[in-house]
């Protein structure tokens, strides 16, 4: 039945989808202030920071067309996977050309892989899906996005937590909570009910607290290395998810200074010292 299903998502790899954004400074200015940047104005023609384009080019479905999730129903772009719980799992950057503030930017994106497979929670699937960024000069940014979609919820089902590195030049301590994950829904607009309705994230999806967001923790490792990089070009960046993240606990922010050959490695670690997600810099310094 497992061959016969991946047969069937088969069909979907290369679908393409088109879209367009200009690059205003609104979505900007409350990104800004919700990561207490102290800098929160954009000038137009200014590049746009690493990963705040996920700001851009939403998907602003009507809300008859929202699952129980609170995320679009599937069978348009993506494929129809019936698996209830679905995550941003990871994704891979390269970075060409700066994005400007202000420009207007085609986005193409592609299904790129589609696989089933057997996990200890249960069902798994994983999708692939490549963005391409461009203006009228060619291409800006190269993305893979890695999405996950799991069974419901099962009991000691959860893989044993990974220790997190403890020897870092470069750490900081963030207080999640339901007003931060609230903000970042609204300004990616996000409707996945984890990351703000508690009662649906306890009592349907099993988790002990609201979900911070995947790509707002890799937003914070990338924040906190070019806060310490400040003349590094910003070459590649790729994260993984290992273990979520709630808004029960602090949690740290780690990384290691730019090395020789213009890598860093960075990592998310929760209160009790578990690794929850990787991730890899590569940088040039001019």
């Amino acid at each position: 039945m497992q061959n016969e299903q991946e047969q069937q998502y088969q069909d979907w790899i290369g679908k393409q989808q088109t879209t367009s954004d200009i690059l205003t400074s609104g979505p900007m200015e409350g990104l800004a202030a919700t990561l207490d940047r102290e800098d929160t104005t954009f000038t137009s023609g200014n590049p746009l920071p690493a990963l705040w384009h996920w700001l851009y080019f939403l998907h602003p479905a009507r809300q008859s067309d929202l699952a129980i999730d609170g995320h679009p129903h599937r069978g348009d772009f993506l494929p129809p996977i019936p698996l209830p719980r679905r995550m941003w799992a990871g994704s891979r950057l390269q970075f060409l050309r700066p994005l400007l503030v202000g420009e207007t930017i085609e986005r193409v994106s592609s299904i790129k892989s589609v696989a089933l497979k057997q996990g200890r929670s249960g069902d798994l699937a994983f999708v692939c899906v490549s963005h391409d960024f461009s203006d009228s000069s060619g291409l800006l940014l190269r993305e893979e996005h890695d999405i996950v979609y799991r069974d419901a919820a099962k009991g000691n089902a959860a893989a044993r937590p990974l220790p997190a590195d403890d020897k870092f030049d470069f750490e900081r301590t963030i207080t999640p909570d339901p007003v931060l994950l609230f903000r970042y829904s609204a300004l990616t607009f996000n409707g996945h009910r984890i990351h703000y309705d508690r009662a649906y994230a306890s009592e349907t999806e099993s988790y002990p607290g609201l979900v911070v967001h995947g790509p707002l923790l890799a937003t914070l490792l990338l924040e906190l290395f070019t806060e310490k990089h400040p003349q590094a070009v910003l070459l590649g960046f790729e994260f993984k998810a290992i273990k979520p993240v709630f808004d029960i606990t602090d949690f740290q922010v780690r990384g290691t200074k730019l090395d020789d050959s213009g890598a860093s490695r960075l990592w998310v670690a929760d209160n009790a010292g578990n690794l929850c997600m990787q991730a890899s810099v590569r940088a040039s310094n001019p």
